[in-house]
């Protein structure tokens, strides 16, 4: 569908969506952090919807431009990591485990988000007011996809590894979180050899129709 926009118009419909997926990523982190008793982040400012906070230049910018450009036909990207002081929890690993587990499903409600305004745009049939919306619908929906299951790998330091350190008994978890200094060296030869895209084909091709059903698309 993207196929038909020249390289600006895929930038000017993406933007947002990957702002927005990222941005209320980790500010869902922040918010479940407050909750479960660390300030941390909201000291810092980083319980907000505000983008500036959350935005690293090269994770939130530049590498999804760069894949945008060169029609990899995979988006990703990431921020600025919120801070976030374990020793404030009253139940350190599954408190974690939740602060954790809010980024993946924030992303999960923005797709849904996403879904019904390209629905919107179908329901409103005005080419000039459908196409934006239902275009930026369709980019939202894949960002919030790919950050969601991704994210659900059991992985340093993606979210899903965080989730599966607070269910183990503490020993097995103790053991687990010395991955954490390989974990980022592991997800690039997982890219590099293609892993991921096949882990995360299938999954990904359900929840899409999934989506795009929503969007009646």
């Amino acid at each position: 569908m993207m196929d038909e926009l020249t390289v600006i118009q895929r930038i000017v419909v993406w933007i947002l969506p990957v702002v927005f997926a990222i941005t209320v990523h980790e500010a869902a982190h922040a918010w479940i952090a407050k909750k479960r008793g660390d300030n941390t982040a909201y000291v810092l400012g980083r319980v907000t919807l505000n983008p500036i906070k959350h935005i690293d230049w090269l994770g939130t910018v530049i590498l999804p431009c760069l894949l945008l450009v060169t029609g990899t036909g995979f988006i990703f990207g990431w921020a600025k990591p919120v801070p976030i002081d374990a020793r404030n929890f009253k139940k350190p690993l599954q408190d974690m485990a939740l602060v954790a587990l809010a980024g993946p499903l924030s992303n999960l409600m923005m797709a849904l988000t996403w879904a019904l305004i390209a629905r919107l745009g179908v329901i409103i049939g005005v080419e000039a007011i459908s196409l934006p919306l239902i275009y930026s619908g369709v980019a939202g929906i894949s960002i919030n996809l790919v950050l969601f299951l991704i994210n659900l790998l059991p992985i340093p330091p993606l979210d899903g590894s965080r989730v599966l350190t607070g269910l183990l008994p503490s020993r097995m978890a103790w053991q687990f979180a010395k991955l954490e200094p390989y974990g980022f060296y592991i997800l690039l030869a997982l890219l590099y050899f293609n892993v991921l895209s096949v882990v995360l084909a299938y999954p990904m091709y359900v929840a899409q129709n999934l989506f795009m059903s929503i969007a009646g698309l």
